[in-house]
């Protein structure tokens, strides 16, 4: 990508690039034009499975997000952004495809859990930049989001992908609406996992942390069963401005030059100093030897 490109010429590019190039696009959509709202979208997407009770007593019983939800938090999006940015055949990424697979070998759960948890990396990004973002998706971006968690489903064994984002969309809406509940482990892990964006926020924003998390999620379903106070009519407002006043100025700047995310670089205070893959996920996982993906089953 120039780093001249300006955001028209880019999005010229985003809506009829090649359709063998759809890794590039995907890319280009998550590392550039649309980076703080595709990171926005990811980090809600966490969220997200701990409204449904099967999948959060799952993670409840394994006490990674308990004992370390600073390191699982960070870690799922490094996971993310590592196969966005490499690539699935690349080295790191068979790594990590390797690494997913470890850790969620022996998970409980039904095909439709699994296939849920994968499709919200899908399908909560793309609904918020539909909603908030400077301009919504192109339709090429859709397909290439499709396609990329397609072959990550593929890899990972996950069967049922669907075919097409509308349909991703459609299992995504159906699953949500007969399983999203309350449960005691779904609200301690959300209990766990606020202290983490809790400590991003600047101070005076602190204590309204589950507050800005309601507005974000804006589906009082939801709210609810992660045990979150509700955002009232106010907060809503105030969110909604304040991204439209965001976006009014980001329309008006040239594209960043620089990509939202470098593999092996990390701004949090969890890898300072950046990190391998090797301190990547659970800390009792095996990992692959000589910075090879294992043989997968």
């Amino acid at each position: 990508m120039s780093i001249h490109a300006s955001l028209s010429a880019s999005l010229r590019r985003q809506e009829t690039p090649p359709p063998e190039d759809w890794e590039t696009t995907f890319r280009n959509m998550v590392l550039y034009d649309l980076a703080a709202d595709m990171e926005l979208g990811f980090f809600l997407s966490y969220y997200r499975n701990f409204a449904i009770p099967s999948i959060a007593a799952t993670l409840h019983a394994n006490g990674e997000i308990q004992e370390r939800p600073m390191k699982r938090s960070y870690d799922t999006a490094i996971v993310i952004y590592e196969l966005i940015s490499n690539g699935l055949d690349s080295d790191r990424g068979r790594q990590l495809v390797t690494l997913l697979n470890q850790v969620h070998r022996h998970v409980p759960g039904s095909k439709d859990d699994f296939l849920y948890v994968l499709l919200t990396l899908l399908v909560v990004p793309i609904r918020w930049c539909q909603q908030h973002a400077w301009r919504p998706p192109t339709s090429a971006e859709l397909a290439a989001a499709s396609r990329l968690f397609g072959e990550l489903g593929s890899g990972m064994n996950i069967a049922g992908m669907p075919a097409t984002y509308t349909e991703a969309e459609r299992f995504f809406d159906s699953y949500e609406s007969t399983h999203v509940a309350q449960s005691a482990e779904g609200r301690d892990l959300m209990d766990a996992t606020v202290q983490v964006f809790r400590n991003r926020l600047p101070l005076p924003l602190r204590p309204f942390a589950g507050r800005i998390i309601s507005a974000m999620l804006e589906d009082d379903r939801l709210v609810d069963a992660l045990g979150l106070p509700r955002s009232g009519w106010v907060s809503r407002a105030a969110f909604g401005g304040g991204l439209r006043i965001r976006n009014t100025f980001h329309r008006r700047r040239p594209l960043q030059q620089k990509p939202h995310f470098t593999p092996g670089k990390s701004g949090s205070s969890l890898y300072p100093d950046g990190y391998s893959l090797s301190q990547i996920g659970p800390i009792n996982v095996p990992r692959p030897q000589n910075g090879k993906s294992n043989e997968l089953p």
